[in-house]
């Protein structure tokens, strides 16, 4: 069988980890990942990993932040005065909220600080600047 290559669907376990060696998550407790190379489906560092990987193979790589997602961006953190927060929202570090973007994007963020008067949101994904370890394991190509 010929190696996997961009357009094939496939399925692999994968370990994530940060560099100091904690893993974030696992598919390998539960049913492999499935997703066509280079459809976008999954960071484009563990897509460019799979490209010639063969059945069976297991193969370690450091994927920097620009390949998984992305680097941190000073300008999703946003300070708001607590008087544009909605009246039923009880500012708190650490609540999620969803923000719509002034083009119409939706944006995931997180309170990371609450002082008197104002309210701190970081709508960075949580791994963004972070450089990723992947253990990949190719289990199949479908197609």
């Amino acid at each position: 069988m010929e190696p996997a290559k961009i357009g094939n669907t496939v399925r692999i376990h994968y370990t994530c980890m940060l560099d100091d060696g904690v893993v974030i998550d696992s598919s390998r407790e539960r049913d492999p990942l499935e997703f066509t190379i280079g459809s976008g489906q999954v960071i484009s560092g563990c897509e460019k990993a799979v490209v010639g990987m063969n059945v069976g193979d297991i193969k370690t790589i450091r994927i920097p932040a620009s390949e998984a997602y992305g680097d941190y961006r000073e300008d999703l953190v946003i300070n708001l005065d607590k008087s544009q927060f909605p009246e039923d929202i009880e500012p708190v570090e650490g609540l999620h909220l969803h923000l719509r973007s002034p083009d119409g994007h939706i944006l995931n963020a997180v309170i990371t600080r609450v002082d008197d008067n104002s309210v701190t949101l970081d709508a960075n994904h949580p791994l963004a600047g972070k450089d990723l370890t992947f253990e990949i394991e190719l289990i199949e190509i479908i197609q």
